[in-house]
């Protein structure tokens, strides 16, 4: 079984975040069946026999990050299938892409987290939340000045708890890599 985990501030190889061997040998080291590092900002898949096994080589892999190079931050971890199920739901599809900087989706940290009630947008009008499930929230950013709007810090700011936030794309291209080799 596949499990994807989403590091919070994670980029690999800056201060207090592993190599990307380090964190592929975290979860290897941890029991892990296999583990692939995917693109550099903290999201790694890997393989357990199953879900408590997943939850235990995770938490290995945590405390041995921690140890190795200082890794304090949370993570999110979701199986590939659960992943693909929420991709196959195509929550952005008939919103105009001319007007959005970013699809985003952010991982709640815990299921005590309740997610914000929609419709939501940041003031500025530069994030807006498209549609939360139990543990994540769907939105888009938009660049109205220097920078785009970010979902992670207006999330976190409103919900008082840690999460972390990838690009849509990032979840689309993760689930057609990673499902095309658990379903061969």
């Amino acid at each position: 079984m596949d499990f994807a985990v989403f590091f919070r501030n994670m980029n690999l190889g800056r201060t207090n975040c592993p190599t990307k061997l380090q964190l592929e040998a975290a979860f290897l080291d941890a029991g892990a069946v296999s583990a692939a590092s995917f693109l550099t900002n903290g999201t790694l898949v890997y393989a357990a026999s199953s879900l408590d096994e997943a939850r235990q080589v995770f938490d290995r892999a945590h405390a041995l990050l921690n140890a190795r190079c200082g890794l304090k931050e949370p993570a999110f971890v979701r199986t590939v299938d659960y992943l693909a199920a929420l991709v196959d739901t195509d929550p952005f599809a008939g919103i105009d892409r001319a007007s959005v900087y970013e699809f985003c989706v952010s991982f709640l940290h815990s299921p005590d987290v309740v997610p914000p009630m929609l419709p939501l947008a940041s003031a500025r009008g530069d994030v807006e939340l498209i549609a939360v499930t139990p543990a994540e929230v769907l939105s888009l950013s938009r660049k109205l000045g220097a920078s785009p709007g970010s979902p992670n810090a207006f999330l976190e700011k409103r919900l008082g708890s840690p999460l972390t936030t990838r690009a849509w794309n990032t979840l689309v291209r993760l689930v057609r890599k990673h499902r095309a080799v658990s379903a061969a």
